[in-house]
């Protein structure tokens, strides 16, 4: 047996759309799935986790343990990436101790906010990394592991820490490889 679900397992788990070549490991728990759009060439691995709104375009690659909570919308764009164990989260409970947090709390006693977060192209997240909600990951970024990225990232710049700061401008050699340049 396949560890990746079969074409015809696809189309049977009612994905909003898929490409060709889209392979989802069997062990990876997809929750309204009719709300998510996958491109071509897409992999996610064993125990991701995908919910909500989530557009996904071509030529991406989703790590092992990552989890994507698109209540907001997520969306990666062409060509982009999470390493293992990412968590993009597109909504946030109120903290302040004013409402209570829970999925099984009445909504009228919570205070969820979010915003979409967007993952531009040829932008790839490092290891453990931690994406809050309405954020804009801009095209060409590159962010070390184990970083918070709590507000929008300038294009082309290579991030690091808690939160995230510009380490450096990144280079645009890969351009070349995809026939951009």
């Amino acid at each position: 047996m396949n560890s990746f679900y079969t074409e015809q397992e696809l189309i049977e788990l009612g994905l909003k759309h898929f490409g060709e070549n889209v392979l989802i490991s069997r062990k990876c728990s997809i929750y309204s799935p009719e709300k998510i759009s996958i491109g071509d060439h897409v992999r996610i691995d064993d125990f991701c986790m995908l919910s909500g709104e989530i557009t996904l375009g071509s030529h991406i690659h989703i790590a092992a343990y990552s989890a994507l909570y698109g209540a907001y919308s997520i969306e990666m764009e062409d060509y982009t990436g999470l390493s293992p164990r990412c968590t993009v989260f597109s909504a946030t409970d109120d903290f302040s101790g004013n409402y209570l947090i829970s999925p099984m709390v009445d909504e009228s006693k919570t205070h969820v906010t979010g915003g979409k977060v967007l993952i531009k192209k040829y932008s790839q997240i490092g290891a453990s990394c931690v994406l809050l909600p309405d954020i804009t990951i801009n095209t060409g970024v590159a962010v070390g592991a184990m970083s918070l990225i709590n507000r929008c990232l300038d294009e082309w710049s290579i991030y690091a820490g808690i939160p995230a700061k510009k380490i450096k401008d990144r280079e645009k050699g890969l351009l070349k490889l995809v026939g951009v340049l």
